[in-house]
């Protein structure tokens, strides 16, 4: 398994459970790159999921509370999965998926600090969880059914012999194997023997600490910014979007830019502490989506490119890529993600 996101550490417990040996090489330390950026938006129920992927992502949120579930189960640590639920501000037309549209009274028994400045609202029936504590869970649950990682030494090229895969090579070590999953994210293409059309899309975020634990209760996204809470009193102010390569830097002029359009949302939030801010990478497509299935080289497979659903889809996608390379039949055509699609 080429990665240690939240994809790949997902994979690799799903083929364990299948009883095939799995380990995991990363490049840094496994879960610290866009899985432990992220905001954890479980939104499946918006317009901006590609309709190719609309299915997909249903079926995967149905599937977090079952997975989470497992997974705390075998790592002994709690992974904050919340169900209250989203404020939608400003949609065009009211999103497709079940919703509930909110008076101006609704939204203020919700959210009694919110101030939505004339955008509609809805509610929409989402969860958000903490990626963070899902990874941690993850890589522990990873090595409780014996799954092994190494980490600090980028892979530099997948194997092959007679076209057919025989492990994949480190800057430092070579690995044989005769299967290779590239769950790689934004680095999926930087190795031969095939440059997927992967690329970085920056992410700027920060935390901070409200006067009280309750100031917001539910995800509330809008269209200049979105706040997402968490269990432990922090509230998530994001995201930017920015084609800006492996840059990580964060910027202060847009982490400023972003925590005034919260305050203009939520005002109380001007006595908020900044806990801290950070960037992360998500693997951006050309057409927007995912990379899943068998490559044209026997024993070589990907699943990268899910952009900005990354958490929401990783439920579904270990368990249909475990499928894939298990050579089961999978229960949904992944034809529209192939990657053969790109030539």
């Amino acid at each position: 398994m080429v990665g240690g996101g939240i994809i790949g550490l997902s994979l690799a417990r799903e083929l364990r459970k299948r009883e095939l040996s799995v380990l995991v090489v990363e490049r840094v330390e496994p879960g610290r790159e866009a899985s432990h950026a992220a905001a954890g938006m479980l939104a499946d129920c918006g317009d901006e999921i590609p309709l190719p992927l609309r299915p997909l992502a249903c079926a995967s949120a149905r599937m977090y509370p079952e997975f989470v579930r497992e997974l705390e189960d075998e790592a002994g640590t709690h992974v904050d999965l919340r169900s209250q639920g989203t404020i939608l501000l400003g949609a065009k037309s009211a999103p497709e998926s079940s919703t509930e549209a909110l008076s101006k009274k609704g939204l203020s028994e919700l959210e009694p600090s919110l101030v939505p400045a004339g955008f509609p609202a809805y509610l929409l029936p989402e969860r958000s969880v903490d990626p963070r504590a899902l990874v941690l869970a993850a890589l522990r649950a990873c090595k409780h059914r014996g799954v092994d990682t190494s980490s600090g030494d980028p892979v530099t090229s997948v194997d092959l012999s007679d076209g057919v895969v025989t492990g994949v090579s480190t800057t430092k070590t070579s690995f044989h194997t005769a299967l290779v999953v590239n769950c790689a994210g934004a680095w999926a293409g930087q190795f031969p023997p095939y440059r997927f059309p992967t690329r970085p899309v920056k992410g700027q975020m920060l935390a901070v600490v409200p006067p009280s634990r309750e100031m917001v209760r539910h995800v509330v996204r809008a269209p200049e910014v979105y706040l997402v809470p968490r269990t432990d009193g922090r509230l998530l102010i994001g995201a930017t979007v920015e084609e800006a390569g492996y840059d990580k830097r964060t910027d202060s002029r847009t982490i400023h830019r972003m925590r005034r359009a919260a305050i203009k949302l939520v005002p109380a939030l001007a006595e908020a502490h900044i806990l801290e801010d950070w960037a992360g990478l998500r693997p951006g497509t050309p057409d927007h989506l995912p990379i899943l299935g068998p490559t044209r080289t026997p024993g070589y497979f990907v699943a990268t490119g899910h952009f900005r659903d990354g958490i929401l889809l990783t439920p579904v996608t270990a368990q249909i890529m475990a499928q894939v390379v298990c050579r089961e039949t999978p229960w949904y055509d992944l034809t529209a993600f192939s990657p053969h699609r790109f030539g």
